[in-house]
């Protein structure tokens, strides 16, 4: 028997209102109460309340034969309580049915793992007592914010008494290894590692109403084909997605929630699939052996790893000021302080000032409240321009001048206005570089393109002509071509390659020269 392992996470950040830099000494409101009231109402409403019946109907109707499980921010679960009360009770039900797992996470949903231990753990111990508090079951499997994992953060999370942690399936992680298995941290094997399996995850969170997808509609009989597809020692088939994938991302329109009420029936009628939770995967699997993460990667983009939150110089500079005050923030008693401390930890701030415009720019602009990266930052900074005076106070320190502050805010925030073209201007030209450095453009580097530039350069390729490239091009750029062409595409390529007799070099040259000249206009535009 395979099994099939449904994560689901909950996740809503309490968004900034917009915070002025003559506010900065004077107000200490920072949160955009009514934006965040109606978002978690939208959500609850089109989302957490139909998906969470839609899941009790299916638990009634099978019994203990299905299973999911869900990971919810401390700060999502505080938004219900105040917001929508009766989303957190379906919730609650839910739990109490023995058929689904509650995992934690860091409260805040924060990216401390990737800066300081001592709040890393903090926030673990708040969620896992939270989270028993709350659905009266004590979690013990744990994913990170945003499934963020290195083989250092593994080792912590071990240290912490877990023996079970969910990451991504990242391709340049497990090479030529499937996702499919359990494996574990390379420095502590004592922590088992569940891997998301990201195509067929994000085949349902993507690109389920994606009309221009190759296999659109995806219905249970197709989806299921797939999973009877993969190779049968594979052992557990882990779907990791956004709870608001159904609902909000997805509307109920497209016929996701159909989907979802059909998929079981469809497992269970044409299949040997199961579906269970982390935990008992974790006790029920063998793991094939460590996987060696160096790196810090997530679940995020297409490059899975963390440049969705940090890396530019926005998001490098907030983060960085933000953790210079930990010490004080530790040594100070006002509640309020201290909780203003972990809601500016939430991952979702430095997102918001991310300026990866291309591959998954649409992706980003989703619930994001600003127009720019840039006044992401800047909103930000006057925050925590104001918050770091109420630290300093709070520890004990002189009292801080407020103005002397605004002048040094004053002059970061000026510096940063200059370079803020300089960045983006940066940014959108990353994808064009190779271009602008080398004007001969070689078919080769094909393999360094993202796969969203792969896919908008084979719809200006003709099948034939990339089956006849193909006979001379090297594994790396035929690996990089190849996954992305549709299925029907693959089919029809193969099908071309069989019938292609002998080619002269002279045809795979000219050939290659119009997929130069075109993946230069590509570039253009």
């Amino acid at each position: 028997m395979r099994s099939i392992c449904f994560y689901f996470q909950v996740h809503q950040p309490n968004r900034l209102r917009t915070y002025r830099f003559f506010d900065i000494g004077e107000k200490h409101d920072y949160y955009d109460n009514y934006t965040n009231r109606m978002i978690m109402r939208r959500v609850a409403d089109k989302s957490y309340l139909p998906m969470n019946a839609l899941l009790m109907d299916l638990i009634n109707e099978y019994g203990s034969a299905f299973k999911v499980s869900f990971s919810i921010s401390g700060i999502a679960i505080e938004q219900m309580k105040q917001y929508a009360p009766d989303a957190l009770e379906s919730f609650k039900r839910l739990a109490e049915t023995g058929n689904v797992e509650f995992l934690t996470e860091t409260y805040a949903h924060s990216l401390a793992s990737l800066k300081s231990r001592k709040e890393f753990e903090k926030q673990v111990k708040m969620q896992t007592e939270l989270v028993e508090k709350t659905f009266g079951v004590k979690p013990v499997t744990f994913r990170n914010t945003e499934l963020i994992y290195s083989d250092e953060i593994g080792a912590m999370v071990a240290d912490m008494g877990f023996e079970l942690m969910l990451t991504e399936g990242a391709k340049h992680v497990l090479g030529w290894r499937s996702p499919n298995y359990l494996y574990t941290n390379a420095i502590n094997p004592k922590l088992k590692l569940l891997l998301k399996n990201f195509r067929l995850s994000d085949d349902i969170a993507f690109r389920f109403s994606e009309q221009g997808w190759s296999e659109w509609p995806l219905t249970t009989k197709k989806f299921v084909g797939w999973l009877n597809a993969i190779d049968k020692n594979d052992e557990v088939i882990n779907l990791f997605m956004d709870y608001e994938t159904f609902g909000e991302h997805q509307w109920k329109e497209t016929g996701i929630f159909d989907f979802m009420r059909e998929l079981p029936a469809r497992v269970f009628a044409d299949s040997d699939y199961t579906f269970n939770t982390p935990s008992e995967l974790g006790k029920m699997l063998q793991p094939k052996g460590p996987i060696h993460v160096p790196y810090p990667i997530s679940w995020a983009d297409e490059e899975r790893d963390l440049t969705a939150w940090l890396g530019n110089e926005f998001q490098d500079e907030a983060f960085d000021k933000l953790y210079q005050l930990e010490d004080k923030v530790n040594i100070c008693n006002d509640e309020s302080v201290k909780n203003d401390w972990l809601n500016l930890q939430t991952s979702d701030h430095f997102y918001y000032m991310c300026t990866k415009w291309f591959s998954d720019g649409e992706v980003h602009k989703y619930f994001n409240p600003y127009g720019s990266p840039y006044e992401a930052f800047i909103n930000y900074m006057n925050v925590l321009s104001d918050f770091e005076i109420r630290v300093d106070n709070c520890a004990g320190e002189s009292e801080v001048d407020a103005e002397t502050l605004k002048e040094k805010t004053e002059e970061l925030l000026e510096e940063v206005q200059k370079s803020a073209k300089k960045i983006i201007e940066k940014t959108k030209k990353t994808v064009k570089k190779t271009v602008d450095k080398n004007k001969d453009l070689s078919f080769d580097d094909i393999k360094d393109l993202s796969n969203t530039a792969v896919k908008k350069l084979l719809k200006e390729v003709d099948l034939q002509d990339l089956a006849v490239v193909l006979k001379d091009a090297s594994e790396e750029v035929t690996e990089k071509i190849i996954p992305n062409l549709g299925k029907r595409a693959q089919k029809s390529l193969a099908e071309i390659e069989k019938e292609l007799g002998k080619v002269k070099k002279t045809d795979i040259k000219k050939i290659k020269k119009d997929i130069e000249g075109k993946l230069k206009e590509l570039f253009k535009k």
